[in-house]
């Protein structure tokens, strides 16, 4: 299996073969575990980190949700293809960064399982939409699979050893990633994020940390596993985005209300841009495409026509247009290329309206 097989195979996140939501673009659930009687994979040796390898890589294949799906080794992979799974939140920037690691990915792309990243293995689940108990028993699930097959380090006083100390408990981090336009242009953004740092979440951006919320998309997860069950933190998570998705529609309906013309004009001058325009770097795409989908969801354009903006947001990211037209380009080839295809797609796309919703 190569990533050129990822890239054209269907799946919830590009083709939303899952149940779409105007706000919550996805859920995610990761879990972290390490080997018991084996170092962290910083501190291993080569021989170490290959026996980790053989062995989860092993017991994953093993697994039915895995049967048919894709196993690759960083060190076999060009740097572009590494960059595509980032881009596509398979990976981690750290495991892409380093030739010892190796993931394990389900053949819908909604469970992928890193080994040797931070931890020797981290496990992810990813749905469309807001899906929290449904990602949850999937990571649940493969959890209780790997745990008799490979034997976590685990405390009785403190949980799951982990490299990191944030991690140690339960290991596990859930996240949604949102899609906020109204509150990024009523200029509400910033209070929302500073109570949400002060409640023990983290906010970060498009590719999570360290990244800009580039077309207005956050990543909201909990920031403490040690001494909060697994319950406890998917009950904290759910109450604060569903107060956020309350807060973003409250700003929606605001803005539509108070700008009335002005607001429909936002959505018909990014359509009429991206239907016309020659070049188009990642950070202006993703932007006006956020202005498309904040139009989708109010009524201005279809609803169905929704999923044509998110997968162009997913495919506009720079390693995406260079892996989908099979070449390595340079920043300009790359913005006439995503151009072109925005283009393409949005060619029938109808005139915006008045918002409905």
């Amino acid at each position: 299996m190569s990533v050129r097989d990822i890239l054209q195979a269907e799946n919830e996140l590009t083709h939303m073969l899952g149940a779409q939501q105007p706000v919550v673009l996805s859920t995610r659930i990761r879990l972290a575990r390490n080997l018991s009687g084996l170092p962290f994979p910083g501190w291993s040796k080569p021989a170490q980190r290959e026996e980790v390898a053989e062995r989860c890589l092993r017991s994953l294949v093993a697994l039915p949700r895995f049967r048919r799906g894709h196993v690759l080794r960083m060190a076999e992979l060009a740097d572009l293809d590494r960059t595509v799974l980032v881009e596509r939140h398979l990976v981690s920037k750290e495991l892409a960064a380093g030739k010892a690691g190796a993931a394990v990915i389900s053949r819908d792309q909604t469970c992928s399982v890193m080994v040797n990243e931070e931890d020797h293995l981290r496990i992810q689940v990813v749905k469309a939409g807001w899906h929290l108990a449904s990602a949850w028993q999937i990571a649940e699930q493969l959890d209780d699979a790997l745990a008799p097959r490979l034997g976590f380090a685990f405390s009785e006083r403190l949980g799951y050893l982990t490299a990191c100390p944030t991690n140690v408990g339960t290991g596990l981090r859930a996240s949604a990633m949102l899609h906020l336009p109204g509150l990024c242009l009523s200029g509400h953004m910033d209070k929302v994020a500073r109570g949400l740092g002060q409640d023990g979440l983290a906010v970060r951006g498009w590719l999570g940390e360290g990244t800009e919320a580039v077309g207005n998309v956050f990543q909201i997860s909990n920031q403490q596993t040690l001494g909060r069950s697994e319950e406890e933190i998917r009950r904290h998570l759910a109450g604060w985005i569903k107060h956020v998705v309350e807060q973003e529609w409250n700003a929606r309906r605001r803005l539509a209300a108070d700008e009335g013309e002005k607001f429909v004009d936002r959505a018909a001058r990014a359509l009429g841009l991206l239907r016309h325009a020659r070049l188009l770097t990642s950070a202006e795409s993703m932007n006006m495409l956020s202005l498309l989908r904040l139009a989708c969801d109010m009524g201005c354009l279809p609803e169905e026509r929704r999923s044509t903006v998110d997968r162009l947001m997913i495919e506009g990211q720079p390693a995406h247009v260079q892996a989908l037209v099979g070449a390595e380009l340079d920043s300009d080839a790359r913005d006439v290329r995503r151009a072109a295809a925005v283009r393409e797609a949005l060619r029938d796309f109808p005139e915006a309206g008045p918002p409905t919703a």
